[in-house]
């Protein structure tokens, strides 16, 4: 079996640290202070449905999934996508230059350049001093807000290859046609071109939900989660109570948690493509 190999591999890697983290989700494992570690059953989900750091972690995990990914790169996106069909060559590459280098930078790179933009002394307040606009801190005041623009900043890209790979595939011959028939620009886009793509359209959101539920380094760079918990998504939470407050169980059940959010988005986005099938 010439599969077997990759197969044990597979085991041995993925699968064997899932099935222990699931295992130690149910413990009350620690990585100070604690001589055993003893299987607490469900204490640990309990805990968390009525700690409100969870509940609030939950809701912001929420509203930066929504917020950065499902509005802001995938409308960014798709806008991107198709303005650069009408652009011109040199402004059509310098636009994807620009955004894929966003794209391409490490994580926590981008967490810092962000940092460096949004801080009280940074680049935005510059230039809002500069138009005579109001100044304020904005990682302090309006925290979430920021690093769901910073992840914006971040992953269109991503949505604006997809749509752009899309957008190819559409026949000339509805656009044109439509386009005789009188249809505006944004006629044709609403009612040729989006049907044509929402198959495309359910899989980038389901992609970009996915590694937006996992962000980590970016806001950690920019807030570790603060000012207090504004900005404290469940990655972050769980990273908190897993290393910093040692609580390896409880920790590993947030994770699971996260893994379950992530689940009940792709079935969302899976019923609708069979939806779009039928």
């Amino acid at each position: 079996m010439p599969l077997l190999p990759s197969v044990v591999l597979l085991a041995v890697f993925l699968a064997g640290p899932i099935l222990y983290c699931v295992y130690d989700a149910f413990t009350d494992a620690q990585l100070t202070g604690a001589a055993e570690t003893n299987f607490v059953g469900l204490d640990n989900f309990t805990r968390a449905l009525n700690d409100p750091d969870f509940l609030n972690a939950l809701w912001l995990t929420l509203v930066f999934v929504v917020g950065s990914a499902v509005i802001g790169q995938n409308t960014l996106g798709l806008s991107l996508a198709v303005l650069a069909e009408k652009a011109t060559k040199p402004l059509r590459t310098l636009t994807n230059g620009v955004v894929i280098a966003a794209w391409v930078l490490p994580e926590v790179v981008a967490g810092y350049l962000m940092y460096a933009f949004f801080y009280k002394q940074g680049s935005l307040n510059d230039v809002l001093g500069f138009l005579g606009l109001p100044q304020q801190n904005w990682l302090y005041t309006l925290p979430i807000l920021a690093v769901c623009l910073a992840n914006v900043w971040r992953g269109t890209a991503f949505s604006m290859m997809v749509y752009s790979a899309a957008l190819n595939e559409v026949p000339r011959e509805l656009v044109e046609a439509a386009e005789m028939d009188g249809a505006s620009v944004w006629h044709r886009l609403w009612h040729v071109t989006l049907p044509v793509i929402r198959r495309t359209i359910m899989t980038n959101l389901m992609l970009i939900t996915l590694q937006t539920l996992s962000v980590f380094g970016l806001i950690y760079a920019m807030t570790r989660g603060g000012p207090g918990n504004k900005s404290q998504t469940l990655p972050v939470f769980m990273y908190q109570q897993a290393f910093q407050n040692s609580m390896i169980g409880y920790g590993t059940a947030i994770a699971l948690v996260l893994l379950v959010v992530g689940a009940l988005f792709s079935v969302v986005y899976l019923k609708l493509l069979k939806v779009e099938e039928d």
